[in-house]
């Protein structure tokens, strides 16, 4: 029972350290270093009992299966994780065809900055709706983009830093 104690340990560890890693990745590019500094400590320590755990039986393959199981299980959790957490901006640019500038005052009703430029597509003038939103309303969005216009073309780009303007405004005008 305790062998099987141990392997557990071992890939519960790595799995909880490598979901750290991953969500602390996605901290740093966002710009949150003290939060990623305070993953980090936690992420440390954790890989640190799991890799003393496995050096101190590296005959065991075993060990080293469940070491590298966890790694892998890791990386899927941890980008779960990343994405329920939803940290961070987003900015959307939508083309529509279908009355672009009506889409424009339904989002802006909705609580949406939304700022229009005019582009040159192949068939002719453009209306590039540019949306900035939190990343937990993508979803949302999304849906009520498709609602109006299924063929809409739409491109997501993370956002670092804001400064200024509309990003959401909950309670709409």
């Amino acid at each position: 029972m305790e062998v099987i104690i141990g392997y557990l340990l071992i890939f519960f560890a790595r799995v909880v350290d490598v979901s750290l890693f991953t969500v602390r990745t996605l901290m740093v590019v966002r710009g949150q270093r003290v939060s990623a500094a305070l993953i980090g400590f936690f992420e440390t320590l954790v890989y640190i009992l799991a890799l003393k755990y496995v050096v101190s039986q590296l005959d065991n393959v075993w060990s080293l299966l469940f070491y590298a199981l966890g790694f892998s299980t890791g990386n899927i959790v941890g980008s779960w994780l990343e994405e329920k957490l939803a940290i961070g901006n987003l900015t959307v640019q939508v083309i529509t065809k279908t009355k672009p500038l009506e889409l424009c005052a339904r989002l802006r009703k909705e609580g949406y900055g939304v700022t229009v430029l005019e582009g040159q597509g192949r068939d002719g003038v453009r209306h590039i709706l540019n949306i900035i939103l939190p990343r937990k309303r993508l979803t949302k969005l999304m849906k009520q983009v498709d609602e109006w216009d299924f063929s809409a073309f739409i491109t997501v780009f993370d956002t670092r830093a804001i400064k200024g303007g509309v990003v959401f405004n909950r309670k709409g005008k």
